[in-house]
């Protein structure tokens, strides 16, 4: 019977420099969404999403070769978790890329955003996190503004997005990106960075080629050029995603990530020429008005009480 694997302590938190990090990713991820959405115009979200893992696993392999080879990088205690991990990440990115393609940017990245809600009872129920009533109901009204965004049709008049597919994707997405989040805070313990960036990028290539290979369409030249950089870009984002989970608190930290929709809306309107309504505007105000008050509650709380305990 196989032993369970003793988890060691948990690297020393630092919140600030684990913020720097996933403005970094947010950065990134941008740039990365901007790709996405131009590549979409011609390629179908399957064939991308295979791109970005393809290129993922061929960015990190050479990494492997200064930290004692491919097969020490691969070794994992944890390797339920990090096959677990890699289902929900693939899952989580052909949706967030269908999300970006299926919708005008902004309003994909801000129905995202949800993500940083879904992650306040995940890290109440998987990680043990305590939540209070007023996080909760912090939560509870950013899910609101979620409500605002989809604009459901009330009676006549526009329908609004009425969770048409592009918009079910991106909650999808959120709920996703929220478990592999926890996911990731938990397998951090255990390996490092790149062996979660293996794991994650080899089942994603593996599950998303079966699709791919239905609606592939060979690119042309600059086609492929661009789904090189969008899966280089991608994988430094998600590599500083790891290093800002793995040394800050979850629920501490996610609202930095709101900083995507900022970059998301100047994006659409610079290279895109959309520019977000007053649904999405006031949405996604409510939820990163939400989310900066559960970060102020969750940092007030970290000071008062001390270093959590590993």
């Amino acid at each position: 019977m196989a032993k369970t694997p003793a988890a060691p302590a948990r690297q020393p938190v630092n919140n600030r420099r684990a913020a720097l990090w996933l403005l970094a990713s947010a950065t990134m991820f941008t740039f990365t969404g901007v790709l996405v959405k131009t590549l979409g115009q011609t390629l179908h979200p399957f064939e991308i999403s295979f791109f970005r893992g393809l290129v993922a696993l061929a960015v990190i392999l050479p990494i492997f070769a200064r930290t004692g080879g491919i097969w020490a990088g691969m070794k994992t205690q944890i390797p339920v978790l990090q096959m677990t991990r890699g289902v929900v990440g693939s899952v989580a990115m052909f949706l967030g890329f269908y999300a970006i393609v299926a919708l005008p940017l902004a309003e994909a990245q801000a129905i995202s955003f949800s993500r940083n809600l879904f992650l306040v009872p995940l890290a109440a129920f998987i990680l043990s996190e305590a939540v209070g009533p007023r996080r909760a109901i912090a939560a509870c009204v950013g899910f609101v503004g979620v409500l605002i965004m989809l604009r459901p049709n009330m009676g006549g008049g526009e329908a609004g997005m009425l969770l048409s597919l592009g918009a079910a994707a991106a909650l999808g997405h959120a709920f996703l990106v929220a478990l592999a989040t926890v996911l990731v805070n938990i397998a951090s313990r255990y390996d490092g960075s790149v062996t979660l960036m293996f794991y994650t990028n080899t089942v994603s290539v593996t599950l998303i080629a079966i699709p791919t290979f239905f609606v592939w369409q060979t690119p042309n030249m600059q086609e492929f050029l661009m789904l090189v950089a969008m899966g280089i870009l991608a994988t430094a984002s998600h590599n500083c995603f790891i290093r800002a989970f793995a040394m800050g608190e979850a629920s501490v930290i996610a609202p930095v990530d709101y900083s995507r929709l900022i970059f998301a809306a100047l994006a659409g309107f610079v290279v895109f020429s959309t520019v977000p309504d007053i649904y999405t505007i006031v949405g996604a105000l409510i939820i990163v008005a939400s989310s900066f008050y559960i970060l102020r509650r969750e940092a007030g709380a970290a000071a008062a009480s001390g270093p959590p305990s590993p």
